[in-house]
């Protein structure tokens, strides 16, 4: 056993506070890593706060992970001590279904084993990256590029394979026109993501604060949603729309925003429930659609295709002793636009 610093939340309304907590011994496939970085991501918040569903506490959250490897298992293959690694939102599943033979290992049929708040195969509560070590299953370990530094690349694991998985299987490119929706930190990585893969892409914000920063990750065109006129000036307009915002909008007016077969996907996960009118599908053949993260290949890939395209999110370290104002500053939108916990502080 390997006994973690960490920082818990007891119940869904209490600030964090010092832990410590136990991960397994190594099996043979298992790798211990010393967790330098940590992202917050707006689904630690959720959870946290029991807006998901009953939570067991004390809880950590954190599903952003950078570290390094430390010790391996006696049959591991994939790592060695001392590579640079990092964990996303999960850290096991069955590994036999359909969906994860395809290598969808998110959407496993018998359900992925979250990174924090759930359920491992050894019947242990799982606890996330707010703390210093995480043992994990090699498979669900990815490999670090060496040209993306540890704090830059904890909240690829999330934020960043979060928008690349869906602008990847909808074929953002050269020939699609992309808008998205936020400029929070799902949303500076799908601008800078669908820039890079040649598409030409827009950012529909509340407010025009953001527009020096959208346009400099890869933005061509920049609206005010709390405009009327943006509504009307883009009706019909784009191919893909990628919804990054965790609150509840009126998901019609930006239903007709989409072109002749054009879909919107939402990433963003808000606690209440979306109202959708089907005629804002039927008449123009408009999807919506959901998605989730992406499998540890596709989460690779975007790894690899973020250092070849020099990618990396808009960071704010802070320490562990700050956690409960960066929620805080999370829900009001003040961040640009990632924080990123430093785990020496914990």
């Amino acid at each position: 056993m390997v006994t973690a610093k960490a920082r818990a939340v007891d119940g869904p309304k209490d600030s964090f506070r010092a832990a410590e907590i136990e991960r397994r011994a190594l099996d043979a496939t298992d790798v211990l890593i010393e967790i330098k970085f940590a992202g917050i991501c707006h689904s630690d918040i959720h959870t946290a706060h029991g807006e998901w569903g009953e939570v067991q506490y004390p809880l950590v959250p954190g599903h952003e992970i950078a570290g390094i490897v430390t010790e391996v298992g006696k049959d591991v293959k994939k790592y060695k001590v001392g590579d640079r690694v990092g964990v996303g939102c999960m850290v096991d599943s069955c590994g036999k279904c359909k969906n994860c033979q395809e290598g969808e290992e998110q959407y496993c049929l018998e359900g992925n084993i979250p990174t924090y708040a759930g359920v491992d195969k050894y019947g242990d509560y799982t606890q996330g990256g707010y703390s210093t070590h995480i043992v994990v299953t090699e498979d669900f370990v990815l490999k670090i590029p060496d040209n993306i530094p540890l704090d830059k690349a904890a909240p690829l694991l999330c934020a960043g394979i979060t928008t690349y998985s869906p602008l990847n299987h909808w074929n953002a490119g050269p020939d699609k026109k992309v808008a998205v929706i936020g400029m929070g930190g799902l949303g500076h990585m799908a601008v800078k993501i669908a820039h890079a893969m040649g598409s030409e892409v827009t950012v529909l914000s509340q407010t025009l604060n953001k527009q020096e920063d959208g346009m400099k990750f890869g933005a061509s065109e920049y609206y005010a949603t709390s405009e009327k006129e943006t509504f009307e000036k883009l009706a019909g307009k784009f191919d893909l729309i990628i919804n990054t915002v965790s609150a509840k909008i009126d998901m019609n007016q930006y239903l007709s925003l989409l072109d002749l077969n054009g879909t919107l996907v939402n990433v963003g996960a808000p606690a209440e429930p979306l109202d959708i009118n089907v005629f804002s599908l039927i008449p123009h053949r408009r999807s919506f659609a959901g998605s989730l993260i992406g499998g540890i290949r596709e989460t690779q890939e975007m790894l690899d295709f973020c250092a070849e395209h020099d990618i990396a999110p808009q960071i704010e370290v802070i320490s562990a002793d700050d956690i409960d104002k960066a929620y805080d500053r999370v829900l009001k939108s003040d961040v640009k636009y990632r924080f990123v916990i430093d785990t020496s502080t914990i």
